[in-house]
């Protein structure tokens, strides 16, 4: 059966055999969906929301280990995460550094994809906020379950203070945009972090 998602690193090497080159060029995630929609705007569409999508729900939830291997795109447009390994702001270090710097994963070439779209759909953006006191209910429910990184009700701390709990609307919405212009600020840092991955793994590390 024909592969129906590629991971952004493989979708980045296939454009180019030089790593720097691969991670920085922003055309090459929206040429590889065109290849495959002919610029059908249905999969520009998709991307948007699930990209979205995955910046609120990786900010709320803390994952962690989001280099390029573990983000994949569906070849009609859909972005999901594969590796749930580490949670709650679990980050991990190389050397001793902090590999992960920004709150949520949004880079250049996924911004460059979606301002190819008509439309942006925003309810994403408040959902969750709205929810908040039955996430945190149902991640109280599991503290009990047995994951390494949610195991006392400090670890909730994290989901609470993502979603803003005892904030207005208006404040929560004001931090989120906040992480927003700090993750597309920092993009170059994940791009570098993205490059790093990628030569490491060539040479088995």
């Amino acid at each position: 059966m024909a592969k129906t998602s590629e991971t952004i690193a493989s979708i980045q090497l296939n454009s180019s055999n030089v790593a720097v080159a691969a991670a920085f060029s922003k055309d090459v995630l929206l040429n590889w969906l065109n290849g495959y929609n002919s610029g059908d705007d249905q999969a520009i569409e998709e991307f948007t929301v699930s990209c979205a999508s995955y910046c609120l729900v990786s900010y709320v939830l803390g994952i962690g280990d989001r280099n390029s291997d573990n983000i994949m795109v569906k070849k009609m447009g859909q972005l999901f995460h594969i590796d749930f390994g580490h949670i709650l702001g679990n980050f991990k270090s190389k050397f001793g550094i902090k590999r992960e710097q920004v709150p949520f994963i949004l880079t250049y070439d996924f911004i460059h994809v979606i301002q190819q779209g008509k439309t942006v759909n925003r309810k994403v953006w408040s959902f969750l906020p709205q929810h908040g006191n039955l996430f945190i209910t149902l991640f109280a429910l599991m503290l009990t379950a047995g994951f390494p990184e949610l195991t006392s009700v400090k670890d909730i701390q994290y989901p609470k203070d993502s979603l803003a709990l005892g904030k207005s609307e208006e404040e929560a919405l004001k931090q989120f945009k906040q992480k927003f212009d700090e993750a597309l600020r920092e993009s170059c840092t994940t791009k570098v972090n993205w490059m790093v991955h990628t030569v490491l793994k060539d040479y088995g590390s």
